[in-house]
């Protein structure tokens, strides 16, 4: 019989953003229930986490490695199933490591790690351990993003041959960093973010829907990123020249310093017959130009929509889906996943649409790539995986 899957956190605890998203998009469809976790690494911190979230307050812990041993001492019909792992960049590897080798499944932020060497260790864990592993590049969770996908897939709009990918915000256009603005600090400072702040906070995400969409890899970037604001210590804004395989090209830009932008993530895919365009402020949308026809719209829930995406799709047609939605398409996936293993039985195609721990290698290996290509002038660098 089928039930609800057990999740414990690490991180999310009071001031984190990305905490109560992760825990607002995991409960939406009433899969999952939290009901353990390590919301920071001030234990009182901790605990009052663990009091405004109405948890027992046995199963509220200081430390990663304290929860994994404790609830791995509860009796199987009790004790967490997988850990969500909502931590900056440099306290992905740890964690993740220590819940997969105790046998726990995980749902971590992205990107995958601090390195590219600690993301490939941990692809090796989670192979050998056979544990699920889900990684949340939140925008491919948009139904119209998985219809976008299906017509490629199915060749509807023929041989990709351009893909355009942007992703301009502007919350970094000043040195907030320097005035205690948590989420700037971590995400600007080489030891807590890695060798990258904009490439690597969303850079990344606009990399993973080129290939998502497209299906296809990009082998070789040229770059060019900047650090526009005094005294920061890594990239605020970047471009990327993009070769993927079969000879498809394209187009990447990330910012941080784009003034009045908020978090406007766009994709334009450009095949034979048609091109794709989509935008995350007029998320319900899709456009499709075809070369000798009129446009065509497609929407959310409307008439003709592809089985993916009507899966992703909660609401009637009209009624806006958004961000947070997105975002539970992923936990649900994973959900519905897990329950078909624990039920013995084989998951549907749909159900594994979520991104994994090799998408997250490549996202590793897409920063690495693009920081060596910058500091070489834009040389022309092969993606090292």
């Amino acid at each position: 019989m089928k039930r609800k899957i057990r999740m414990g956190m690490v991180g999310g605890g009071p001031g984190a953003f990305i905490g109560s998203i992760h825990r607002i998009a995991a409960i939406m469809d009433g899969h999952i229930e939290l009901v353990c976790g390590a919301f920071s690494s001030n234990p009182e911190k901790s605990a009052d986490a663990g009091k405004e979230l109405y948890l027992d307050p046995k199963r509220v812990y200081s430390t990663c490695h304290q929860m994994i041993e404790q609830e791995l001492a509860l009796a199987p019909d009790v004790r967490m199933d997988f850990v969500a792992i909502v931590t900056p960049n440099h306290l992905h590897f740890e964690p993740a490591k220590l819940a997969l080798e105790n046998g726990f499944h995980v749902v971590c932020d992205k990107p995958l790690a601090l390195n590219l060497e600690e993301a490939i260790a941990l692809e090796k864990v989670v192979n050998s351990t056979d544990k699920l592993f889900a990684l949340t590049h939140t925008y491919s969770g948009y139904p119209m993003i998985k219809e976008a996908k299906y017509l490629i897939s199915t060749g509807v709009i023929g041989k990709v041959k351009k893909v355009m990918v942007e992703y301009p915000q502007s919350w970094l256009a000043k040195p907030i960093e320097f005035t205690g603005h948590k989420q700037a600090d971590w995400r600007t400072d080489p030891k807590k973010a890695g060798i990258s702040c904009c490439m690597g906070d969303i850079g990344t995400h606009v990399w993973h829907l080129a290939e998502y969409v497209t299906g296809l890899k990009i082998e070789e970037v040229a770059a060019d990123l900047s650090t526009f604001v005094e005294g920061r210590l890594l990239d605020d804004d970047g471009s990327v020249l993009l070769r993927f395989q079969g000879g498809a090209k394209g187009i990447l830009t990330a910012s941080q310093i784009s003034t009045g932008e908020e978090n406007n993530v766009r994709i334009k895919v450009y095949g034979e017959k048609a091109g794709l365009e989509w935008y995350q402020e007029e998320c319900n949308t899709l456009r499709i130009k075809w070369l000798d026809k009129p446009l065509e719209i497609r929407r959310t829930g409307g008439i003709g929509a592809s089985p993916f995406s009507n899966f992703n799709t909660r609401v009637p047609a009209g009624h806006p889906e958004g961000y947070l939605e997105a975002f539970a398409n992923i936990y649900r996936n994973f959900a519905f996943t897990l329950q078909s293993i624990l039920s013995n039985e084989a998951p549907k195609a749909e159900y594994l649409d979520f991104p994994t721990v090799s998408e997250g290698v490549r996202g590793m290996a897409f920063i690495n790539a693009v920081v060596k290509s910058s500091k070489e002038n834009a040389q022309w660098t092969k993606l090292e995986v």
